[in-house]
């Protein structure tokens, strides 16, 4: 038999759940051994990347590990290293290990595997639901959630929102335009990204399908910050070569550019640097208030960077619900490498 994307065939889309949730699914193979998972259907390549979606795999480790603690231990953090691209085209087995199993916390590490080779490692912490002790006893405190220029809280898109572009609105999760905050500024650390996201349609999975979607998410234009922080140039061919492209290739690169929020004409790059590699490294999910996300409902993602150097970058989200609790703190690092221009002949240095 020859290679496919799924060990078992995949069941038809179950209509009575969301679109995450059937992305998402993993089928327990009890015959290989204990707490061995598997993708349930094709995971989803993005166009151009060299592997899977990162966070496709980061949720289907979650949910597999879910599986395997009880249902009042609740996911507080992960903390995941992408080791190899991994490949639409071929099943993942997921093992899970039961590294403890205590009164008050439960660990698991899972790792991803592609012909018995690693592609992925993380290691979850559950928390019991109840255990942190009376209130009394815990300090508390959290982000608020981001202002406005009047100084009013963000308000999300209307429910009804429909306007994204056609090329983007076939996947499981809905997104708003990128916001660059201080864009005009030269200091890149000082700029922030704003984008409201919501899962399409009702998940009925119940708080475990929540989390897996926001572990979905918190992939989506993550290392990607830099970019748009350092205002990289990320097609491959140069700004002002966009005129040469067939008319309907230039629609599609001017909207995606405006989309994440680098403004209208993708012509005003022309002489800025061009990413030459970029991809994740290492990727880690706190999720502070697990029993309050409700993925397909909007949430708020504010994205910036302390640091980028040495071939790498490092990147922190925050997730707020559309109502202003912070959901999630996340990080991410990932190498940043520009391309390599070629330098033209005759131009070389003297000295």
């Amino acid at each position: 038999m020859g290679d496919r994307p799924t060990l078992v065939r995949p069941p038809p889309l179950d209509p009575n759940k969301s679109a995450i949730e059937n992305v998402l699914d993993v089928t327990e193979l009890a015959v290989l051994g204990p707490d061995i998972f598997t993708n349930t259907r094709q995971p989803w390549t993005p166009p151009g990347a060299r592997g899977i979606y990162g966070g496709t795999v980061i949720a289907m480790c979650l949910a597999a590990a879910q599986r395997t603690v009880p249902n009042d231990f609740t996911v507080h953090s992960c903390h995941c290293y992408f080791l190899l691209a991994g490949s639409g085209d071929l099943p993942i087995l997921f093992h899970v290990e039961k590294v403890r199993d205590g009164r008050s916390y439960a660990t698991r590490t899972v790792q991803a595997r592609q012909k018995g080779r690693a592609i992925f490692t993380t290691t979850i912490s559950f928390v019991r639901e109840g255990s942190s002790g009376s209130p009394g006893t815990q300090v508390s405190h959290a982000a608020p959630m981001p202002v406005d220029a009047s100084g009013k809280p963000l308000q999300p898109p209307p429910d009804d929102f429909a306007d994204e572009p056609e090329m983007l609105s076939d996947g499981p999760f809905q997104g708003y335009r990128i916001d660059v905050v201080n864009g005009s500024n030269p200091n890149p650390h000082v700029k922030k990204t704003r984008q409201w996201v919501r899962a399409r349609g009702r998940i009925t999975g119940g708080h475990q399908a929540h989390l897996n979607a926001l572990a979905y998410v918190s992939d989506s234009y993550f290392i990607g910050t830099i970019g748009r922080i350092h205002r990289l140039w990320r097609f491959p061919f140069k700004p002002e070569q966009l005129d040469d492209l067939p008319r309907d290739l230039q629609d599609r690169v001017r909207t995606l550019h405006d989309w994440e929020g680098m403004g209208s004409d993708p012509k005003e790059m022309a002489g800025q640097p061009a990413i030459g590699m970029m991809v994740s490294l290492d990727h880690s999910i706190y999720f502070h208030e697990p029993r309050k996300v409700r993925a397909d409902e909007w949430m708020l993602n504010e994205m910036e960077s302390p640091w980028s150097g040495d071939g790498r970058g490092v990147v922190t989200q925050r997730i707020f619900s559309k109502d202003g609790v912070l959901l999630a703190t996340c990080f991410q690092e990932g190498v940043v490498r520009l391309k390599d221009e070629p330098k033209p002949e005759g131009k070389e240095s003297k000295l």
